[in-house]
């Protein structure tokens, strides 16, 4: 393999590796110096440092282990009018304004046992009055569908697999990518994001993902490296914006630890 195709190879595995939940990373709250998340060999932190529980503040808040039956159960439900495919780059335009601050996403059965829709709610407790059951909070998106919460279950560090992806798939074309990500479990307009937040770094972030290669994703104050950072800043409002769903504020710990202040509490249960 030539030097230049190994050099491309290496820029992508770092630059896959990156989180597009959001908002740029934080030092933890001096009040609460204990990370949301579950720790991996490439966290960088312990388990002392980083917990799938929040202890702090106002609400306490612990996320369930989701066994392997609750995610396939996931995977049964069907969604009545899902979310369109993306016809361009949302890249290519300035994000959409964030939603506010008690906007959720709901699931609101219809039709058959496991026939539902997703609506968008003033607030949790509006959803709920209506019968519906929050599933994530700020507006629906892309990536709001159960089949994509699943995939967020099942795999506590999705950097491997979308890594993989990108290194695959790093000349093209865009549709084998997109479908590499699908085989991780996600529906399509979701897979379509993950594939437009990885390009969008890979070219806004290639110099302080290169010189995060192979490191971390903390630093010892337990702040993400540059590369995070960088693709939190450059990446993370669109995705927002496009996918609703992120692990933060669907109440999923992961690999990639968060302060409490950033993490909204919710647990999923749809029966």
């Amino acid at each position: 393999m030539h030097k230049m195709q190994i050099g491309a190879l290496t820029l992508v595995a770092c630059l896959i590796g990156c989180s597009p939940d959001g908002a740029p990373a934080a030092s933890p709250d001096a009040g609460c110096s204990v990370l949301f998340g579950r720790p991996n060999d490439m966290t960088g932190l312990t388990a002392e440092q980083c917990q799938p529980r929040c202890a702090c503040g106002a609400d306490a808040f612990v996320s369930p282990d989701y066994s392997a039956r609750e995610i396939d159960d996931l995977r049964a439900w069907t969604l009545l009018d899902p979310p369109g495919a993306l016809t361009a780059d949302p890249y290519a335009s300035p994000a959409p304004p964030p939603s506010g601050p008690d906007v959720v996403c709901a699931v609101v059965k219809s039709g058959g046992a496991r026939d539902y829709r997703l609506a968008t709610f003033p607030s949790a407790d509006e959803a709920r009055a209506k019968g519906a059951v929050p599933t994530h909070f700020g507006a629906c998106g892309v990536c709001s569908p159960l089949v994509d919460l699943a995939v967020y279950m099942q795999h506590n560090d999705l950097t491997q697999p979308v890594r993989e992806c990108g290194v695959r798939f790093f000349k093209g074309p865009a549709a084998e990518h997109i479908r590499c990500l699908q085989d991780l479990g996600f529906d399509y307009p979701c897979a379509q994001i993950w594939y437009f937040n990885t390009v969008n770094t890979r070219t806004a972030c290639s110099a302080p993902c290169v010189a995060a290669l192979g490191k971390p994703y903390h630093l010892e104050d337990g702040g993400l490296n540059d590369c995070l950072v960088c693709d939190e800043e450059k990446s993370g409002p669109v995705f927002k914006a496009v996918a609703g769903r992120t692990r933060r504020n669907t109440g999923l710990p992961n690999a990639m630890c968060r302060p409490c202040s950033e993490v909204r509490p919710l647990t999923h249960a749809y029966r």
